[in-house]
């Protein structure tokens, strides 16, 4: 369970009333369980996925999808609360999915099946050695315009080679992060990609280099200056579940990825990371739902049943965790 009460951890919250400062700083560190995120609201019964947040973090736009089809969702900080959730103003007549807010908050880019000119058929998508019909995907750009956003424009070949491109991350200078198979036709697991931006042109992709030919590497979040990035990591022929990672940048290049544990990556999926306004914030997506002990109360059985039809469902939902254990070890070395 994503917040773990256990009588181990009762006894430890008594030991503390007679603990040092230390004490109780070291015990925060231990108990950096992820949080569900704005249950209810952004959170819920669909799939939610890939928070992106303006820069004052006052504004945000997220995937919500089932089975068939995903949108961009777009809601408010007002007095605390995150407003209900409404259909970005680009998003809504394709399959659109993943955003990425700019650092300055200039202009998102996301994946969509959106065909090349805007009409006619949805893209299909060529990746795992497959073809998966109007299940395509290419980077687009959105600029904003005053208080509104403008319309979508398609990312160049150097970033859209092929069918399969997903998932991107914006660094400060505007280059992009994604991912997309080894090949343009599709063929190869996925790895991550960078395009640096050079006088407001993207130049050829190239790889970043993480993993090997057994790895699938997906949906980066990179840090602002690039200093760090966490991303998502399996073995396909081994048939694990996806685990998040953390790799920071050196001189000579990206250092040894570190796994982030089992506190955050649980049994589920562990996918879609982002990184919060203050960029220390991870916000990632887990169909994970809290396991259930029998036999249970009946006031028990309602906040499972509670639970159950606003978000413990099996589907993905997006949860947030402190980045500071990392990046202050990080900082230390």
């Amino acid at each position: 369970m994503r917040i773990r009460i256990s009588i181990l951890m009762s006894c430890l919250a008594a030991l503390l009333v007679f603990a040092g400062a230390n004490s109780q700083e070291s015990a925060a560190q231990s108990t950096n369980s992820p949080k569900l995120f704005a249950p209810g609201v952004i959170s819920g019964a669909a799939d939610d996925l890939s928070p992106a947040f303006a820069p004052d973090g006052k504004t945000l736009f997220f995937t919500r999808a089932n089975n068939s089809a995903s949108m961009i969702m777009m809601s408010t900080l007002e007095n605390g609360r995150w407003s209900t959730p409404k259909i970005a103003p680009f998003s809504g007549q394709w399959s659109d999915l993943e955003p990425a807010m700019a650092p300055d908050g200039s202009f998102l880019v996301f994946a969509s099946n959106r065909p090349a000119e805007g009409q006619g058929k949805a893209l299909d998508g060529n990746f795992n050695g497959k073809t998966f019909p109007g299940n395509g995907g290419n980077l687009w750009r959105v600029d904003r315009i005053g208080d509104a956003w403008g319309q979508p424009k398609p990312l160049p070949e150097t970033i859209n080679a092929g069918t399969g491109v997903f998932s991107p991350s914006i660094g400060s200078d505007g280059s992009i992060y994604f991912m997309r198979p080894e090949s343009s036709s599709g063929v190869g697991n996925f790895h991550l990609f960078r395009s640096q931006c050079r006088a407001d042109t993207y130049l050829a992709a190239v790889p970043v280099g993480l993993g090997d030919a057994t790895t699938e590497e997906v949906d980066p979040a990179v840090a602002p200056d690039e200093s760090y990035m966490v991303y998502s990591s399996s073995h396909p022929p081994k048939r694990d579940q996806k685990r998040l990672r953390i790799v920071f940048h050196k001189s000579d290049g990206w250092a040894t990825p570190i796994d982030l544990g089992d506190e955050v990556n649980e049994a589920g999926s562990n996918i879609e990371a982002r990184l919060g306004p203050d960029h220390r914030t991870l916000y990632f997506s887990t169909n994970t739902v809290p396991p259930v002990s029998f036999p249970r109360s009946q006031e028990q059985a309602q906040r499972d049943l509670a639970e159950m039809q606003v978000w413990a469902n099996g589907r993905e939902n997006i949860w947030y965790v402190s980045l500071e254990p990392w990046l202050e070890s990080a900082h230390k070395q």
